[in-house]
């Protein structure tokens, strides 16, 4: 628990499995009037073409890693980290100091009473000791597999190793302050974020 002071906003630690429908439920939250700040845009920015990340990944990767306009290919990246732990644990490494930077930064300016920090890795990095409040959006692994599949057009292989590589579904609902299962209707999910935000409103 941080200590905060008048203008620091109530911080929501929004986090997940692959494919839980993070960003879909950030969205819900964000039309009720909450900041999202979302760790995969940030990391997506950080390493655009030609920033000092992109260089050191082009470096350490070598040029087979770009696309042909010159940006870093996503899906053949994904496939080497997920496949040697080595090069995660660099990865990781090199990217996590540089988003926690930018989104302290982002906290630190907003004007809204509450945040939603939405993470992948909130409770497996240990980078986010700040954060008031942990919600977890949860589905079953067979959930997970469905829409990996359809979304990012990947093998069901890749699919496992992914969720594989992250934290167990029961150890992160078992460190939830706030938990979301995600399966059900979208007006069900949406009364649960109506709930949750009023919750929140009043934690400020």
């Amino acid at each position: 628990m941080q200590e905060r002071g008048k203008k620091t906003p109530y911080i929501i630690g929004l986090t997940g499995g692959i494919g839980s429908g993070k960003s879909t439920i950030s969205c819900m939250f964000e039309k009720l009037g909450a900041e999202v700040v979302d760790a995969d845009k940030i990391s997506h920015s950080i390493v655009s073409k030609n920033k000092p990340l992109y260089k050191e990944i082009v470096k350490h990767f070598g040029s087979d890693i770009l696309d042909e306009k010159k940006e870093l290919n996503r899906p053949a990246l994904r496939n080497i980290i997920f496949n040697d732990s080595k090069e995660k644990a660099w990865l990781e490494a090199l990217m996590h100091p540089a988003i926690k930077s930018t989104i302290l930064e982002i906290i630190k300016k907003s004007q809204k009473p509450y945040i939603i920090l939405s993470v992948p890795l909130l409770l497996e990095s240990g980078n986010y000791d700040f954060v008031d409040r942990v919600l977890v959006i949860d589905v079953p692994e067979s959930v997970q597999l469905e829409r990996i599949g359809k979304r990012d057009n990947i093998s069901r292989e890749l699919a496992q190793s992914i969720i594989k590589s992250q934290m167990s579904r029961s150890e992160r609902n078992k460190r939830a302050d706030d938990i979301i299962v995600n399966d059900a209707p979208i007006e069900d999910i949406s009364k649960l974020v109506k709930q949750l935000d009023g919750k929140y409103q009043q934690a400020t």
